[in-house]
């Protein structure tokens, strides 16, 4: 399959049982982490919701939700979350979180236009975090704070698995690395903008792209992004290099999200102002909602790294391609 790697020599240093246990550990300590050092309280979330809220996050447009009618409502309909993107900000306000607070939840979702490789799954699986913040802190300093909160997480974590585990060195840098998707165009004008992530990421280790989303003076964004949650200015990509696959691997989305003015502009730029008459829209346009800084942290990636997996099945439960499992089998990938 030409969207399958099997690195030369590859087997993983656990079994089934053993991965199964490994799995656990990475996640119970991760979480504790996360929710110590970004002040976050762990809250229920849904696994849908009404698609006439506006709550369901639409990616990058073009993904088509799984939806399906409620018998007793008189056939009403409801959509899987993409994300939660949008929820946890309802949330704070609902559960009334103030400046300082935030939220933490499991976020299950079933993305069925995906296209599926070593780390992509139609089943995604995620911490979704969301922070209340002040006016005043957005902007650029507290994005870069956070991120490097979250990334002593991910140092903690690894150190933590290396000392469970002896196969398990530790890889990622002392400190991450800062750059714009401008910058990085600047740097590398004649790659894509996936091959510039890899780069970059073999080049410092573990880096944090920023301003995702806009076009590029080059006319061409880098990455679509939903244009009603994350403000295009202040958002950003956590990626690491990793040498089992010998890529650049996301870990984390996240960004401090619209405010009136970006939402609006955003909407335009986007090419659906109409968004801006949803009730989630809507509350942000009138004031109703806290001003915060959320993200989406991959908990099978999380695993499928600091496992040092070759395939993203190896730590989650999915559908994949008849081939893609014949090949995986052949080459003593297990897939669970």
């Amino acid at each position: 399959m030409k969207n399958l790697i099997i690195p030369n020599e590859y087997h993983s240093q656990l079994n089934l049982h053993d991965t199964q246990i490994a799995i656990k550990t990475v996640k119970d300590f991760f979480q504790n982490q996360l929710a110590q050092h970004l002040h976050l309280t762990r809250v229920s979330a849904p696994l849908f919701v009404d698609p006439a809220s506006g709550l369901n996050d639409n990616l990058n447009g073009v993904e088509r939700p799984v939806a399906f009618d409620i018998k007793e409502q008189d056939g009403r309909i409801a959509e899987v979350v993409q994300s939660l993107a949008k929820w946890k900000r309802y949330a704070l306000k609902k559960y009334g979180f103030t400046f300082g607070e935030g939220i933490y939840t499991d976020m299950n979702a079933i993305r069925r236009d995906e296209e599926t490789d070593n780390i992509h799954s139609i089943f995604v699986d995620q911490w979704d975090w969301e922070k209340v913040i002040k006016l005043e802190d957005r902007n650029t300093y507290t994005l870069k704070e956070t991120v490097r909160n979250v990334y002593k997480c991910l140092k903690h974590t690894e150190k933590f698995m290396a000392i469970q585990y002896d196969y398990i060195e530790e890889i990622l840098p002392d400190d991450i690395y800062f750059v714009t998707t401008e910058e990085l165009a600047q740097i590398f004008p004649d790659n894509t903008p996936k091959e510039r992530e890899y780069y970059i990421a073999k080049a410092k280790g573990a880096v944090c792209i920023m301003k995702i989303g806009d076009k590029l003076e080059n006319g061409k964004p880098h990455d679509g992004r939903s244009p009603d949650y994350d403000d295009w200015q202040l958002n950003c990509d956590i990626v690491v290099y990793y040498p089992v696959l010998d890529i650049g691997l996301e870990l984390s989305s996240m960004g401090i999200r619209v405010d009136k003015d970006a939402l609006l502009s955003q909407l335009d730029k986007a090419g659906c102002p109409e968004r801006a008459k949803l009730p989630y829209q809507k509350s942000i346009i009138d004031g109703e909602l806290p001003f915060t800084i959320g993200g989406g942290i991959g908990q099978s990636r999380i695993c499928m790294f600091f496992l040092r997996k070759a395939h993203i099945g190896e730590v989650q439960s999915s559908l994949w391609p008849e081939d893609m499992i014949a090949e995986c089998a052949a080459k003593q990938v297990h897939l669970l």
